[in-house]
């Protein structure tokens, strides 16, 4: 073991799920942290008692300088698949930028979750993580990789586009990759072995597979996880629809981001086993099957032990449903304004009074009369006052979730959808102006919750630039009746 220090360890890419999930747990754990994301603001969401936060960008080399001094051992969590095409050119600059600031910075450790890979891996997606390994290896600080699979976890993307088939298609036409083997991990485990390997010297310059300790294909996956939620899926492997084919329809069927749910359709053409089990021995710990690891992951969304998301979303507010995507769909809208935020937030508090929601009454009006001729909240319920919002509160068919004044005010959607649903309000000081944002988060349930979201994401899009404009107008108006 080496020597205990004060120096922080750094999480490169805390806003994204293992990013997130780890901060968390090193943080349980006592341990010094600092946490960076391109967007620090995100992370300042987070609630994140006694972590540092830094914004950074891997693509910026004097960011990285700043954000790597004085730093321990760096996790390296960042990827780009959701840039599209281009990532693998992308996730290569910035591991290079990453490696020469760990080296400038002397750090003493990099450690890199990587992905299983089979021998001449085809796709682009398992290439761009085995180069990345390959980028940071070149560099002067020892490199410690872990090559996981299938994480099994809430938030997981490959176990989120299982989930997402199985709760919604009663029968599947698959290609032949639901044959491909693979070896998955619970994420309570990956954590372990994350938090624990740079404190072993002799873990330096070594890569490591981690996995459970069973083989799986991907339909005894899909089978096993139906099991536990009482489902009983057919599936139909056919031989013409190959892995390029079946991306196109996932928009349809998953909330998985498209371009990070084609691209991990693309790697399952081939097994990916993990082929060694030398960190079992360094690192003892009870590895969770499928069906407990399964089963860990439904029940911290049960309980809604979940820390904070890739997307700031409704998933730890609204009632647990497994058939609720974990992904947020999302639609914004934005105004800037010199009225200040007291009188922003005066405006803010009117919403719904009166059935005044600030711009599209008759939008709003349509939808509500829907919501309650099929026995929505709709119509059926009084604010407790006209001007004046607390948690707990409910507006027509919204509830108060969250209320920091001056800053924020969310609600939860309890109009009969399909789906769950969040609109929330902030102001953004920018010195001399403040923005007002007006942005919904929706997590649909299976392909009606997905067709729903596309069908009113162009209302939603006028509905919303609209809203933060009225905002605007009304809040100058309300400083100039002071």
């Amino acid at each position: 073991m080496t020597n205990e220090t004060t120096k922080p360890d750094l999480v490169f890419g805390a806003s994204g799920y293992i990013g997130t999930n780890l901060v968390e747990f090193l943080l349980a754990e006592g341990r010094s942290v600092r946490a960076s994301s391109r967007n620090v603001e995100v992370l300042r969401g987070r609630g994140w008692e006694g972590a540092e936060l830094y914004g950074a960008d891997a693509l910026d080399p004097e960011q990285l300088d700043a954000v790597l001094q004085n730093v321990d051992t760096a996790y390296y969590l960042v990827h780009s698949m959701a840039a599209g095409n281009a990532f693998p050119e992308i996730d290569a600059l910035a591991a290079r930028n990453f490696a020469a600031a760990a080296e400038r910075q002397a750090v003493r450790r990099i450690v890199y979750l990587g992905g299983l890979t089979p021998d001449n891996p085809q796709s682009i997606h398992l290439q761009s993580r085995q180069q990345t390994g390959d980028i940071l290896r070149d560099g002067a600080v020892p490199v410690t990789e872990l090559r996981a699979g299938m994480i099994i976890g809430p938030g997981s993307a490959a176990w989120e586009v299982i989930r997402d088939l199985v709760n919604h298609l009663p029968v599947m036409i698959t290609p032949r990759w639901v044959f491909s083997r693979s070896t998955p991990i619970a994420l309570s485990n990956l954590l372990r072995y994350l938090a624990d390997v740079p404190k072993l010297d002799e873990t330096a310059g070594q890569t490591y597979d981690v996995a459970c300790n069973e083989v799986l294909t991907y339909k005894e996956i899909m089978l096993r996880y139906a099991r536990l939620i009482g489902k009983r899926p057919v599936i139909i492997p056919v031989p013409v629809l190959t892995p390029r084919l079946s991306s196109y329809w996932l928009r349809l069927v998953t909330s998985v981001p498209t371009n990070v749910a084609r691209a991990l359709i693309g790697g399952l053409t081939q097994d990916v086993i993990a082929r060694d089990q030398r960190l079992v021995a360094l690192i003892p710990q009870e590895l969770l099957d499928f069906d407990a690891a399964a089963e860990e992951a439904l029940r911290a969304e049960r309980q809604h032990a979940l820390p904070a998301h890739w997307v700031e979303s409704a998933v730890a507010c609204r009632e647990f449903s497994p058939a609720y995507g974990y992904y947020a769909k999302q639609a914004k809208g934005s105004a800037v304004t010199t009225a200040h935020s007291a009188d922003i937030w005066t405006v803010l508090c009117q919403f719904g009074n009166g059935g005044d929601f600030f711009y599209g009454r008759g939008l709003w009006w349509l939808r509500r009369a829907m919501d309650w001729l099929v026995g929505g909240p709709s119509f059926r319920r009084q604010r407790r006052h006209p001007a004046a919002l607390r948690v707990g509160d409910v507006v027509d068919a919204w509830r108060v979730i969250e209320c920091v004044p001056e800053e924020r005010l969310t609600f939860l959607m309890e109009l009969r959808a399909p789906g769950a649903g969040v609109l929330e309000f902030t102001v953004d000081d920018l010195g001399a102006e403040r923005r007002i944002s007006v942005q919904a988060y929706w997590h649909p349930a299976g392909v009606w919750g997905l067709l729903y979201w596309y069908a009113t994401l162009p209302v939603h899009a006028l509905l919303f630039r609209g809203t933060a404009r009225r905002i605007k107008e009304r809040a100058l108006k309300e400083g100039r009746s002071r």
